[in-house]
C-alpha cells in the first residue's frame, strides 16, 4: 500500500500553539506529505475535495475534538462517496481530546508520521483499525449543514461547556487539570441553594428515541456519544443486560433527580449500579435515532449548536469511519 498521506494541520490547538519552528519544518520535510492547514469552512472543505483527487492513504487529523469533527463534517458535505473515504488517524493536540483517547493514533509529530508511513507501506496500518460510527446532528433551516461529532449533551452537561469556556479555566489549566476544574466548578454550582434550584430544573425538551417518545419533558442533562470508551475510566452509559448497541449511547437524568451525588460518584468512576438502573429519573441505551424538540442549545464536541427553526436537533448514527491506532 501507498505511504502517501495527508496532514490536516489546526495551528490553533493547545499543543499546536506551543509547538516551535522545528515542528513544522521536520513535518514538511518528510516525504509524501499532503500538508494542509485550512483557516476557515470554506478552505476545509476545498481542502476535502482537493484530497478526493489526490486519493491518499490515509488523512491524519493533527488537532482536539472540534477539528476531527470539522473535518468529518467537510467529508459529509463533500462529493466524496463516504465508502471511498481513506482511514483516518488523530494526532491528540486539542484541548480536549476525548476522541483521540478512545480512537486517537497516540502519537504526534515527525516521528509519528514516519512510523505511519511504514505501517502503511508495509500492511501493518490497516491490521489496526478501530471503526466508529459519527453522531450526525441535523436541524431544521441549516440544510446541508450537518455537523459531525462523537460527544454531545444538552443541560447541565451544555452549562458546565460554558463554565469551560471561560478564559478563567481556559488560560489557567492544561487539558486534564480544565477537566477537573469544569467538574469542581459545576459541582459547585449544584452545592448552593440559590443557582442549585435553577441547575435541577433542567432544560425543557421532547425527546424521541427511535420514534418512542419519553415521558419526561423536563431533563436536567442529556448525554450521548458515538464513542467506545472515555479518559480516566469515566463511562455515564449502560444498556439493559444483553441488549446490543444500536447507534449511539445515551444518557437521559429528569429534572430533580434523586440521589444525584451518588449518581455522579458512581457513573464517573464507570458503574451502573442496580439502584441506579431501577430509579425512573435516570434512562440509558442505545438508539439510531434521536430527536429533541427545545428551545435549549445542543453542545457537540463543545461547539455550541442552537436549534433550528422549528426548534429541533436530529441525531443520527452516522456513517462507519476506520480510524488507525498505534
Amino acid at each position: 500500500m501507498s505511504d502517501h498521506l495527508a496532514l490536516i494541520y489546526n495551528p490553533f490547538s493547545r499543543k499546536n500553539l506551543k509547538n516551535g519552528p522545528d515542528y513544522l519544518k521536520a513535518i514538511q520535510a518528510l516525504p509524501n506529505i499532503l500538508f494542509y492547514a485550512p483557516d476557515t469552512h470554506d478552505a476545509l472543505q476545498s481542502v476535502v475535495e482537493d484530497l478526493r483527487a489526490r486519493k491518499p492513504a490515509c488523512i491524519v487529523v493533527d488537532g482536539g475534538d472540534g477539528t476531527v469533527g470539522k473535518v468529518l463534517s467537510a467529508l459529509y458535505a463533500s462529493t466524496w462517496p463516504v465508502e471511498e473515504w481513506p482511514p483516518v488517524a488523530v494526532f491528540p493536540s486539542g484541548n480536549t481530546n476525548l476522541i483521540a483517547a478512545d480512537v486517537g493514533y497516540g502519537k504526534r509529530g515527525a516521528e509519528a508520521l514516519r512510523f505511519l508511513q511504514a505501517e502503511l507501506c508495509s500492511g501493518q496500518a490497516m491490521l489496526k483499525l478501530k471503526q466508529r460510527c459519527p453522531l450526525i446532528v441535523q436541524r431544521n433551516g441549516h440544510e446541508g449543514a450537518a455537523v459531525l461529532g462523537f460527544f454531545g449533551g444538552m443541560g447541565a452537561f451544555g452549562r458546565g461547556i460554558s463554565i469551560a469556556h471561560q478564559p478563567a479555566v481556559l488560560n489557567r489549566y492544561a487539558h486534564d487539570m480544565a477537566v477537573v476544574a469544569t467538574l469542581a466548578m459545576t459541582v459547585m454550582q449544584l452545592l448552593r441553594p440559590r443557582q442549585r434550584a435553577g441547575w435541577l430544573a433542567g432544560a425543557f425538551a421532547r425527546l424521541t428515541y427511535d420514534g418512542q417518545v419519553s415521558r419526561v419533558r423536563n431533563h436536567f442533562m442529556v448525554l450521548c456519544t458515538a464513542l467506545n470508551t472515555l479518559p480516566y475510566g469515566v463511562w455515564p452509559f449502560w444498556r439493559a443486560g444483553g441488549a446490543t448497541v444500536r447507534g449511539m449511547h445515551y444518557l437521559d437524568v429528569a429534572a430533580y433527580p434523586p440521589s444525584l451525588m451518588r449518581a455522579v460518584w458512581t457513573l464517573l468512576r464507570g458503574r451502573a449500579p442496580e439502584w441506579l438502573r431501577r430509579t425512573p429519573a435516570y434512562q440509558s441505551g442505545s438508539v439510531q435515532i434521536l430527536k429533541i424538540q427545545t428551545t435549549d442549545s445542543f453542545v457537540l464536541d463543545g461547539e455550541i449548536l442552537e436549534p433550528g427553526e422549528e426548534e429541533d436537533f436530529t441525531i443520527l448514527a452516522g456513517p462507519v469511519v476506520s480510524f488507525l491506532y498505534a
